[in-house]
């Protein structure tokens, strides 16, 4: 079951990424990295923050454990789900009728001619915030019935759809395409929101939720209080578990939140810089370390609460492994490779070569993080599986904080780059902070395996002379047809 739900997770994510990828290759094309590619990732950073922030599990690991335990559960989540749309339609409202209060939050730095620009393009992206949410909400009911199909692939669908709306405006001006773009986002998520339908009737969970939402309107008093009852002690319980599990699932997600906002100061480029390094590095990422930990929750979660420490502690060793070999060589990789990756997926149209050499050294500066980002998934599922989501919140807020002093200090040195790596000194914070909290005892069980550690170090070896030989044969080869053509 678990590597069936891991394999499910992965190849959603990997088809999801690709067709990232092939979005921002259209996306570096037609906008470049300047004035536009920068609007329009102001805009969408929000809603992304958001779709992240709720996507990799931080409301699922608050909403399950809930439903799980509630005795009418159609009704708890069909109340959850009013009381979610309900807010988020007011703020889509509000953010509609005057847009100008939220562009100048999102980007500080910009001057008011950007400002007036990017104004109504942050009012539509923001729409998606609500159709995002509703998507979340119909995957945490069907994680329950075991069914991650549609959660693990609806994200393709947004780039799809994201992908159209580039192709039909290429020939437009670049403030057309951004209305475009903005509209193909608010498109994919209608059609993630539509790809949840046929699994939830097909396992009665769409029954369900009408059921549960009828239920208020019985006339039987008895009944009606009694269901009131119950539903505002499930609510209060969930509610109580909610926030911090957003706090303490976001911190990555928040502190490039916070890297755009602070790069809105810097040089035009800075932003679309950060972006499109990040979205890069958040392949493995998501690949590999979200994709195991959402396999594993609900393993440990049933562990913990039989009491099975040996068995806790034999599965995340195994995991422990995995990732850090995986991430490793990943990581290694993608530093000895970045400028050559970045120029085969950005490099092209009005992306330039100074765009390349910005962007990979950025990215290498971001893959610095990887393991530590990557690694604490992995024990924040012990926390999250303990219900102990305040501590994980006060660990992701201490990183934060400790991750924007490191981002504010290195601006001034290192401009753009010094945001990158200050992201990666943040995710050694929230690492060393996650681990002092699951115990360095227990720890020290976990990673003490002397043979398995040769073997990483033995292929990461193995991976550095590959990759210097083959960027030594490239180098000579790029000279012979060099000197050959002069």
């Amino acid at each position: 079951m678990l590597k069936k739900i891991f394999l499910t997770n992965s190849l959603g994510i990997l088809c999801s990424r690709i067709f990232g990828f092939l979005r921002d290759l259209m996306m570096a094309n037609i906008l470049g990295a300047g004035v536009y590619s920068d609007i329009f990732f102001v805009a969408f950073k929000l809603p992304n923050l958001f779709r992240r922030i709720f996507a990799e599990g931080s409301f699922s690991q608050s909403f399950l454990p809930s439903f799980i335990r509630s005795s009418i559960k159609g009704s708890f989540a069909s109340l959850v789900g009013i009381i979610f749309c309900s807010v988020l339609l007011i703020w889509c409202l509000l953010v509609a009728l005057n847009p100008l209060w939220l562009t100048k939050l999102l980007a500080y730095g910009f001057d008011e001619e950007k400002i007036k620009l990017c104004a109504p393009i942050v009012a539509i992206n923001f729409w998606y915030l609500l159709l995002v949410f509703i998507t979340t909400f119909l995957g945490a009911l069907l994680q329950y019935k075991h069914s991650f199909f549609a959660s693990a692939y609806s994200a393709s669908l947004l780039n799809l759809c994201m992908i159209l709306a580039l192709f039909i405006s290429k020939e437009k001006t670049h403030l057309e395409a951004l209305y475009y773009l903005s509209y193909g986002v608010l498109l994919g998520g209608v059609a993630q929101i539509l790809l949840h339908f046929y699994p939830l009737v097909k396992l009665g969970l769409w029954a369900l939720l009408w059921k549960g939402f009828l239920s208020f309107k019985t006339k039987n008093a008895l009944k009606k209080k009694y269901r009131s009852q119950r539903v505002k002690k499930d609510l209060k319980a969930f509610f109580k578990q909610f926030l911090p599990s957003v706090l303490g699932n976001s911190s990555a997600q928040i502190a490039s939140f916070l890297d755009t906002t602070i790069a809105s100061f810097l040089a035009s480029g800075s932003v679309s810089y950060l972006y499109y390094a990040n979205r890069v590095f958040q392949l493995p990422l998501a690949l590999f370390a979200i994709a195991i930990s959402t396999a594993l929750f609900p393993s440990i979660a049933i562990a913990i609460k039989n009491n099975q420490q040996d068995l806790i502690l034999k599965r995340l060793q195994k995991a422990w492994f995995f990732l850090v070999g995986v991430l490793l060589l990943c990581s290694i990789g993608g530093i000895m490779l970045s400028k050559e990756i970045t120029e085969l997926l950005f490099e092209r149209g009005q992306f330039s070569p100074k765009d390349t050499l910005i962007t990979s050294q950025v990215f290498s500066l971001y893959l610095l993080g990887l393991l530590p980002f990557g690694l604490t998934k992995l024990f924040s599922l012990w926390l999250y599986a303990k219900l102990e989501q305040k501590k994980a919140a006060k660990i992701s807020l201490i990183s934060l904080f400790l991750g924007l002093v490191a981002s504010l200090s290195l601006m001034p040195l290192l401009g753009v780059l010094g945001l990158a790596l200050a992201n990666s000194l943040s995710g050694l914070f929230l690492l060393v902070l996650t681990i002092k909290a699951f115990g360095f005892q227990p720890f020290l069980g976990i990673i003490k395996n002397l043979k398995l550690w040769l073997v990483i170090l033995f292929l990461a070896c193995v991976e550095i002379l590959l990759l210097l030989a083959f960027k030594s044969w490239v180098t000579h080869l790029y000279l012979f047809y060099y000197f050959q053509g002069f």
